[in-house]
C-alpha cells in the first residue's frame, strides 16, 4: 500500500491482523509507485491496495500484472475517485476506458460529507466475487447468520447504513456525470489560471487518465521559498482556507508506536507532505470565489 494515503487504509490491515508494508509515491500523480511494488512483495504478501490520490488513478494495468503473476488480491481504494476513468490494455485491440473501482478484487468507495457523492458518512465495497459478496453483507450486519438468528460463528460489524442515506446517495449517483463534468471544469480552471506561476506545482493528468480533481492539489517547489504550512497561513490572511496533505503512514505515531516501518524512508511522500496542500474544492465553488483564490495564491508566490 501507498504511505501516502490516509490512515483507514492502514488501519484496515491492521484491524484484520495483517501488516502494512508501505511504498513511495510517484512525484507527478502522487499515487503508488507501482515501479516499486515488486520489490516490497515476499512469500507472505497477500494483497496489493492502489489507492487513487486526489481522484487520479494509480496505473492499474502494472498493478493487476504483478497481482496475477503472484497470486496476490488487488484491493483498490476509489474513495476520493467517484467518475474518474483509466484507460486499461492500452495499446491492445480491448483498450477500453473504465471506471475507477472496477479494476480490483474488491474496491472501496468512500461517502464522507467531502467526496463527490455523500452520504453525510459511511462508504461501499464492490466486487465480482459472489461469496466475498456474501461475506460482506455478513460482517456489515453483525455476521447474522441466514440459516439460525442470534447465532453468530464470526465477530461481525455494525456497518449498515440507513435506507435515508441511500436515497441521497442514489440521487447523486443519478447525476455523475454532472458531478465529474463540474469537478473536471474547476480543475482546468485553476491550472489556467495558475499555471506560469514560479514555484507552484500544479497537478498533472496522465494521458491514460480522467482526472476528477477530488481535491485541485498543489505543490510547492523548493524554489518557492516557503512550505505548504507557510504558504496557508499567508493565504489564510488572505481570507483563503486550505487542508495540507496527507502525512506519511511511516510518519505516524500510532504506527511506529507499534514497532512499523522502523528506519525506513520514503523521500517522496515526505517532500509532498511537507510542501503540498489543496485549494478549496467544494461543488459549490463559484467562478468569482475561484478567481478570488488564484488572485490571492498569485499575491503570495510572485
Amino acid at each position: 500500500m501507498p504511505t501516502f494515503t490516509i490512515i483507514s487504509c492502514a488501519l484496515g490491515v491492521l484491524y484484520n491482523d495483517a501488516v502494512p508494508v508501505l511504498v513511495d509515491s510517484d512525484p507527478v500523480t502522487w499515487c503508488i509507485d507501482v515501479g516499486q511494488i515488486e520489490a516490497k512483495i515476499t512469500d507472505r504478501t497477500r494483497a496489493i491496495m492502489p489507492v487513487h490520490i486526489y481522484g487520479h488513478p494509480v496505473d492499474m494495468d502494472p498493478v493487476r500484472d504483478l497481482a496475477e503473476k503472484y497470486d496476490l488480491r488487488v484491493i483498490e481504494d476509489a474513495a476520493e475517485a467517484h467518475g474518474a476513468e483509466y484507460l486499461t490494455h492500452r495499446g491492445r485491440e480491448d483498450e477500453r476506458w473504465v471506471r475507477a473501482g472496477s479494476l480490483g478484487d474488491l474496491s472501496t468507495f468512500s461517502f464522507n460529507a467531502n467526496k463527490l457523492i455523500t452520504t453525510g458518512e459511511g462508504g461501499m465495497v464492490l466486487t465480482n466475487d459472489p461469496a466475498v459478496a456474501d461475506h460482506l453483507r455478513t460482517l456489515r450486519n453483525l455476521s447474522y447468520r441466514t440459516d439460525r438468528r442470534f447465532w453468530h460463528t464470526e465477530l461481525g460489524y455494525n456497518f449498515r447504513m440507513t435506507n435515508l442515506q441511500a436515497a441521497v446517495g442514489l440521487g447523486q449517483v443519478e447525476r455523475i456525470e454532472q458531478i465529474v463534468e463540474r469537478k473536471r471544469w474547476m480543475g482546468a480552471a485553476y491550472t489556467e489560471r495558475l499555471k506560469g506561476i514560479p514555484g507552484l506545482k500544479l497537478p498533472i493528468e496522465r494521458p491514460w487518465a480522467r482526472y476528477v480533481y477530488w481535491m485541485y492539489a498543489v505543490e510547492l517547489e523548493q524554489a518557492a521559498g516557503l512550505d505548504a504550512s507557510q504558504f496557508a497561513q499567508n493565504l489564510q490572511e488572505r481570507e483563503v482556507q486550505t487542508r495540507p496533505f496527507f502525512i506519511g503512514m511511516h510518519a505516524q505515531p500510532v504506527l511506529r508506536d507499534r514497532g512499523l516501518f522502523e528506519g525506513e524512508e520514503y523521500p517522496v511522500a515526505d517532500k509532498i507532505s511537507r510542501q503540498g496542500l489543496y485549494l478549496p474544492s467544494g461543488m459549490a465553488l463559484s467562478e468569482s470565489q475561484l478567481d478570488q483564490v488564484c488572485e490571492a495564491v498569485r499575491e503570495v508566490l510572485t
